[in-house]
């Protein structure tokens, strides 16, 4: 293509814009002077989702059964936790039994998350996702978590879970 043409070729195009030759209108001018003018709207909506991807537990799921020998294996139990948790201390996730999930954080803490009634921890071996919302906190009974094979659940609890004794 001649490089003389490849220069003219915006102008052109711009020349009856600027002539004010037969001209759709665009969204802020009416067609003429008369007509009020019409305004369109545009709604522009943004969406934030965190994936958490799966970790293997730092201990054995044996914690959570009441029947390990004591004398060899150490004790733990779960303490009440907050009613929020932040989206950004969460390090990975674990399924431990048919409704919890195991919730291990930055600071190398561990928190379970008990799922609402019907929701089934396996479902979320691959990880989970979260959406974003604007305090960046997960909270019961109001934020979803979302499996990659399609399930939703709600967090109805949190517990920490914290080594007694040696």
């Amino acid at each position: 293509m001649n490089p003389l043409v490849q220069l003219l070729a915006p102008l052109v195009m711009v020349l009856p814009v600027l002539g004010g030759s037969e001209v759709a209108p665009s969204a802020f001018q009416s067609a003429s002077p008369a007509d009020p003018m019409v305004a369109e709207q545009v709604s522009i909506q943004q969406s934030v989702t965190i994936r958490i991807n799966p970790r293997p537990a730092p201990m054995q799921a044996a914690m959570f059964s009441q029947g390990f020998d004591q004398d060899h294996e150490p004790r733990f139990i779960e303490r009440k936790f907050g009613k929020c948790l932040a989206i950004n201390s969460i390090f990975g996730v674990q399924p431990v039994t048919n409704d919890k999930l195991l919730l291990i954080l930055n600071d190398r803490r561990m928190v379970t998350a008990q799922l609402e009634k019907g929701c089934q921890a396996h479902q979320f071996y691959s990880g989970m996702m979260v959406k974003r919302n604007a305090d960046g906190q997960v909270c019961i009974s109001r934020d979803a978590l979302q499996s990659r094979s399609g399930a939703s659940c709600q967090v109805t609890g949190f517990r920490q879970i914290i080594q007694i004794g040696d």
